[in-house]
Order: structure tokens, then sequence, then C-alpha cells
């Protein structure tokens, strides 16, 4: 989309001409008023500047030419902000316009501008607060136009201080000159304090009375991280749970606390020089890292580490071998906040920062309910007085070659915004998945997805839900004629939907299939709407056949979808239950092509180590169907190899199997011929039961070694990739859409991109929106617009799908 307005074209060759602009986009707390201020003042032309709930408005007068001049620098905005239209209209001159100003802000229209996401400290803050003969010295809470909270302290639109969580903070007399200077880069930066005006930080002990405040807070906290205890310290978004990611025995005592047992720990490095000791990236790996959304990024962990930095080699430590048990990959994030970097100046090595929670629960953003929710935790807090009014936790992404894959959307990404160029008739939202949930909002001339909330197990969860419905309610004057959910009624965001809907006729409810909205949310960031092929791979969804489906390829577009092909069904035994305990999907599989009496026999660990009795109880089971959901889920197939090459018992935590896998695959070489297996198609299925007895043959034929089980997962992985490849090709108009958690598997994704880029098969990629269930809301609503706008069939969706 071409965002610059036209030219101004006059019969005069350089006549005194005004001109009104109204820019949308994220326009507000970027610095946007001083750029267009400082642009008008070098070019001598007059008006004023203002923000309102649509975004900049702007009326401008001079020659012609300096006009054009000046609408031309909008081609390079702010670095922070984003330009979606510019709509232009050519008014009267004013003769009393003699000079450009900046008006105060009002709101008097629906807001329709694009809100930014939180973002990290800028380097000049940062050069600030190490500065001792600067007035921000040592202080945790520095910013500017540039950097620092947006989403977390916003209250309402436009972006002023009187609507954020900085309004009862009253600035100095050297803070408010700052602000009202437009040539000050802290001009209008709403957080905008100092040590003299702004919030106070104060260490907290476990019975919540003050120790220590300010630059003292911080020092105690160093000190008490170097004797091993655990801190609840507030971010931008909520609380971290920090202890020294060096010391063994405080983070298994973090994980015993937060009952957190295998799942792996993000690490907080204080620098990138640092960061190369333990992990290993190509360039753009760092890049992201390194980026002012400072994500969590997943990188692998270094089996030869660099020459460590002499200041560091001096510690002489090695980072724990509990945070990332059993697999090959650190998450890892620098400082994203004044207040973490002065903690890492002083401390010089790594620390586990985890999300202050119970675990699947939204992150906790005070100090009052990290007391009343996780009492045994932690040891101390280090708090501070700026309330967070919106939880927004860490982003979490991996480099796939050279594309970012969200894995949680949500700090410095969040929200997300996308234009669309038309106008949107009326408001629709979407209420997402039940796990990994975000909420999608359509409404004038965008759509907006909400930061992660989580999975909605928990009254704190639907609380989070709730209150992040009515924060964008209240933001953008937002009310719902149409709201899309799952088809699945039992899942809390359609339970919710529903009540809304019975509380208000008015309301239609459009549901969606979780695995077509799952492609729907790739062609969405696309603003696709023809066919493709979609693989949607994941751990479970509700089929339009009552079934559970998660090994789907499908022939989709905005209209429906076809189900082409999926993986042959298989029966969880005893429901949910064989999700934890997954050595029942592997006897299901096994069930299904041996007797009772060949599967006792089979030389298999998961066999040898169960009581026969069980095993003969749970055939019974599967035999009569009592108890059992029948399911195409590729997730659930890949736990059942994870258990049949003992990589794991139970699942700890979700996509455990697939990290154990690869983490197994990545340590092989090339794969012997008797390794590369198939997964055959037969007519609209592939088949399971082939591919489970070339596993069944693989893994009884030699002994077990790590070597050996390296390489079959490694063959499990590629014969998943053939099957995606071997599709395509049978399709070669249709691009190709890879979505569901299952694609979180690096390997996999990796060698399904590599395949279908040597065959020419087009890919169309999920761009900075999540792989997994976060971004089922956005399919949900590139549905539920389209099918107001007309664009649908009249055959309803069940219709479609077969």
């Amino acid at each position: 989309m071409n965002l610059s307005a036209a030219p101004i074209m006059t019969q005069s060759l350089n006549p005194i001409i005004r001109v009104s602009l109204v820019i949308t986009g994220i326009v507000q707390g970027v610095g946007f008023r001083p750029f267009v201020y400082r642009h008008a003042i070098e070019l001598g032309l007059s008006g004023f500047v203002l923000n309102n709930s649509q975004g900049v408005t702007i009326e401008v007068q001079g020659l012609s030419s300096k006009v054009n001049d000046f609408i031309r620098q909008f081609s390079t905005p702010p670095p922070l902000a984003r330009i979606d239209a510019i709509k232009q209209t050519q008014l009267a001159k004013d003769s009393h316009s003699t000079q450009f100003v900046i008006v105060e802000s009002h709101n008097e229209l629906d807001a329709i501008v694009s809100l930014s996401p939180d973002k990290s400290t800028c380097s000049d803050c940062l050069a600030e607060m190490k500065d001792p003969t600067n007035r921000h010295y040592r202080y945790p809470f520095v910013n500017c136009t540039n950097c620092g909270p947006r989403y977390s302290l916003i209250n309402a639109l436009p972006y002023d201080r009187k609507h954020t969580s900085m309004a009862h903070f009253v600035m100095c007399q050297q803070c408010q000159q700052s602000y009202q200077n437009p040539m000050d880069r802290r001009y209008h930066a709403q957080p905008i304090s100092c040590p003299q005006c702004g919030p106070v930080l104060r260490f907290l002990s476990h019975e919540s009375s003050v120790l220590f405040d300010k630059y003292q807070a911080v020092e105690h906290a160093v000190e008490r991280l170097k004797q091993g205890d655990i801190l609840a310290i507030k971010g931008l978004g909520g609380f971290h749970l920090v202890c020294d990611a060096s010391n063994d025995d405080a983070v298994c005592r973090l994980r015993e606390r937060k009952k957190r047992p295998s799942k792996p720990l993000a690490v907080m490095m204080p620098n990138v020089e640092m960061a190369k000791t333990w992990v290993t990236g190509a360039e753009f790996e760092w890049q992201q890292l390194t980026n002012i959304e400072r994500p969590i990024v997943i990188m692998h962990q270094s089996k030869t580490p660099d020459t460590k930095p002499d200041a560091y080699t001096a510690l002489s430590i090695d980072l724990s071998p509990s945070i990332a048990p059993g697999i090959d990959k650190l998450g890892i994030f620098l400082p994203y906040t004044p207040l973490h970097q002065l903690l890492m100046d002083q401390l010089q090595r790594p620390l586990v920062a985890t999300s202050a929670n119970r675990s699947g629960e939204p992150i906790i953003c005070n100090a009052e309910e990290i007391q009343r929710q996780l009492p045994d935790v932690f040891d101390g807090i280090l708090d501070h007085d700026r309330p967070i009014l919106n939880a927004c936790d860490d982003s979490v992404i991996q480099c796939i070659g050279k594309e970012v894959q969200i894995l949680r959307l949500a700090r410095g990404y969040a929200p997300f915004s996308m234009p669309m160029p038309r106008k949107i008739p009326c408001h629709i939202l979407a209420v997402g998945a039940q796990q990994k949930n975000s909420l999608a909002f359509a409404f004038a001339n965008q759509i907006v997805l909400s930061p992660h909330i989580g999975d909605l197990f928990s009254v704190e969860a639907e609380q989070y839900f709730n209150h992040t419905l009515e924060t964008f309610e209240r933001l953008y004057r937002f009310n719902p004629q149409h709201i899309c959910h799952d088809l699945h009624l039992g899942y809390s965001p359609s339970k919710w939907a529903q009540q809304r809907c019975k509380q208000d006729s008015s309301l239609t409810q459009i549901p969606v299939q979780h695995h077509y909205a799952h492609i729907l949310s790739v062609m969405a960031t696309h603003h696709y709407t023809d066919k493709v092929l979609g693989f949607s791979f994941d751990g479970t969804g509700l089929g339009t056949d009552a079934s559970l489906w998660g090994g789907e390829a499908m022939i989709a577009d905005i209209n429906g979808f076809t189900r082409i092909c999926h993986l042959k069904s298989f029966s969880l035994i005893g429901g949910e239950q064989a999700i934890n305990d997954p050595k029942r999907i592997l006897l299901a599989l096994l069930f299904q092509q041996y007797s009772l009496s060949e599967v006792l026999a089979m030389p298999i660990s998961i066999i040898d180590n169960s009581d026969p009795t069980l095993i003969s109880n749970l055939h019974k089971i599967w035999s009569s169907g009592s108890a059992c959901i029948q399911t195409s889920s590729m997730g659930r197939l890949f736990d059942a190899v994870a258990i049949l090459l003992g990589l794991l018992d139970r699942n700890q935590y979700e996509g455990q199997a697939g990290m154990l896998l690869e983490a197994a695959a990545n340590q092989t070489s090339d794969l012997p011929d008797e390794l590369h297996f198939t997964l055959p198609r037969v007519k609209d299925q592939w088949d399971t039961t082939h591919l489970i007895m070339q596993l069944i043959n693989a893994t009884t034929a030699e002994t077990l070694t790590e070597q050996r089980v390296g390489l079959i997962a490694k063959g499990f992985m590629l014969c998943i990739c053939d099957a995606v490849s071997q599709l395509a090709l049978i399709y070669p108009w249709a691009p190709v859409v890879l979505s569901g958690g299952v694609f979180q598997n690096r390997f996999l994704s990796e060698a399904c991109h590599s395949q279908l880029k040597k065959q020419k098969s087009i890919r169309l990629d999920s761009q900075k929106l999540p792989i997994n269930d976060g971004g089922i809301a956005l399919g949900q609503l590139w549905f539920g617009l389209h099918k107001i706008n007309g664009a649908l069939s009249k055959a309803p969706q069940e219709s479609i799908n077969t």
C-alpha cells in the first residue's frame, strides 16, 4: 500500500495552500507530533497538529512546494511509528495562520488509532542512566518517546498522561520543561519522570514490609540473588520470579515451589557477549534478540562455548543443568527495562526469569496478588508504585531460517494491529481458543489481536480474559454485533460467547472449526482469501464429525474447507487421561495392528516396565470403545513415538514430546536407508498403522542407543515432512500453509520449508502471528469478517466441510 499522500496540483506555479491530513496507524506515543512539528518549522509552514482517537490530525499551510516536501517526509516516519493511511483534503487558506503549533489532544469520535506495544529502553536513556552527571543516573524508570511502557499503563485513548497510570505523578519543573518542548526527545513521553517526581522502587520482605527503597533496593536485591534467594521482580507488564541461573539449588527450589518439574525456564542474559557463551545462532537470530521488542528467543545450546569474557571468567560459573533438562534449546532474552539493566550491571551473571504465575495462568502484576497467590514461592519482592493497568507477558519467538516464528505474542509485539483496505461495517469479536487464548477485534479500518492471555482453566485466567476484553472495549468503544468462537461448546470462550448472546439477542454467533481457523490465521496475515492447501497439525480440536482432529490437510478459503487428508484415527484410551499418560496412545496404535499377546511380547521398554494386567485392562477398554475418544491428532502421534523411544513416560508440559524428539534428532548425522520411513496415503487418510509397524521394527531390530534413538526420531519427522511435500505436489496451484502447534518443532518446520522450496511450492508464512492456538482468534475473525461482508456463499460452513 502506498501511504504517501498525492502532491498538490494547482494552476499557479507555487501558490500558498492549506491541507488537512488525517493519519492513522501507530502514531501516538511514538514521537510523531514532534516529528511533524520539526519538519513544519524547518519548511516555514504554519498550522497545527493534534492527537485524537482517530490518530493524528494535521492542518498545514504554506507554499505548495513546501507543503509537498512536508508530505513526502511521512515516507520515513519515527522508528516506532507505523502509518497505515493518510487521508488528505485541501482546505481554504486561513489568513490568521502564522505559526505552527501542537494543539492539546481531544477525543470526540470512536477510537481507531493503533496502540503501540511496550518497548525496551533505548540506548540514549541507558546512557543517561549510566552517567553520574545526568539527573537520570541510576533511575530505574528512565524513558523517552522512543522507548518504554505504553500498552501496560494505558487506560483510555488518545494516549495522554492523564489516561495512563502515570496520571497521579506530578511532574517536576525539569520534566515539565522536557515534556512541553517539541524539540526534546521526551516531548509528550507520557511516562516521563525522574528521581524527583517519579515512581519509587522498594524492596519488600516476605511479609510486605519495606526494607529498602530507591537504589538501595536494587543493591539489596543483588545481594539476595547472589545468596541464592528467589525474588519476585516487577517488570513492564508483570512480575518475574527470578534467581541466579548458575545456582542449581536455587533453580531446583524455584521448580519445586512453582510446581514446574521440567518445563524449560527462560534466562535473562546481561548482554549479547555473555549470551554467546551458552547459545549459538545465525546472525538473524542475534538481530531478533537485540531488537527493540526484546523477545525471548529460543536458540541452540552451545556444545563448545566461546571463550568467556574476562569479566565473566573470574566468576567461574556455569548455567544450572535444571534450566532446560533433556532438550538442546535455551530461551534467552536481554534486559528490557532500566531496572533489569541496573540489576544486570551489578550482577554480571545470567538470571532465570520466569513469569510470576501459577502454571498456565496469567502473569501477576501487583505485589498484593503475588502475596496472595504465591506466598511460598518467593523470598522477597522488588516492587515499585507505578501501577500496571494491563498485564502483558514476555513474547517468545524462534527463527526458522530468516523467518520469525511467534510462539507467544505479547510484550513488544502486542497489541498487534493490521490495517484493512476498506472500512469494516460493524464490530466483530473473536474469542479464540481454550489454550494460549487471545482475543481479536475488527472495527473501523483495522483488525487488532490482543496480547497472550493464556490457558482458560481457572477463575483467575477467566478474569484476565474478561479484563482484557473490557480494556479493548473501553479503549476503542468497541461493542460487538457478531462473536466468532470455536465449535467446541464446552470451551470457556465458547461458553462465554453463548452467554453473551443470550443476554443480548441482537448478537449473532459464528462458530469456526479449530483447524480451519489455524489455516485462516495465516491467510489473514497475508490478506489472502483464495484457496490454499493447509496443513493443520496440533494436539486436539473438535472436528465437524464430533471426533478430535489434529493431523489435517485441507483445501480452504474464506468460504470454508474440504478435508482432503488426515491421519488415520486412533483411540485415546480413557479420553483426556491419555494426553498425560501417552503410553495409552502408543498402546492404542499397537492394538490396531497387533494382538494383545503380540503387544505383551514386544521387547519395548514401556511394555517391559508396565504391569501386564494394566495393559490387558487397557486393551479391554480399547476393544469395547468405552471411555475412548477417536482422534487424528499429529501431536498425539508425536507423544506415542516419544514414549516408544523411551524419551518420556508421562507428559509434564505441552509440547514436551516434540522438544525431546527434536533434541534427539539434532544429535545425529546422516540417516541410513532403513530408517527412511514412509507414511502412505490411502484415499483420504495417512496410514499410521503402516508407520507404527516400521517404527516398531526399527526400535526392536537393534539396541536403542542414544544415537539409534536420534536417528529414528529424525526418520519419523522427515517422514511427516515427506507426507506434506508429496501432497503439495498434487495441488501445485494452491499456496501451502503450515499451522498448528506441531510446526513449532523447528526440525520439522525447517525440513518442510526446505523441501517445499526445493520443489518450488509456494508457501504463505505465518508472519509475526502465533502459529499455535494464540493465532486462532485471528483465524476465527478472518472467517467472520468475510461472512458478515457477504463474501461467503449461502451454504452454511458445515455443508462445506467434508
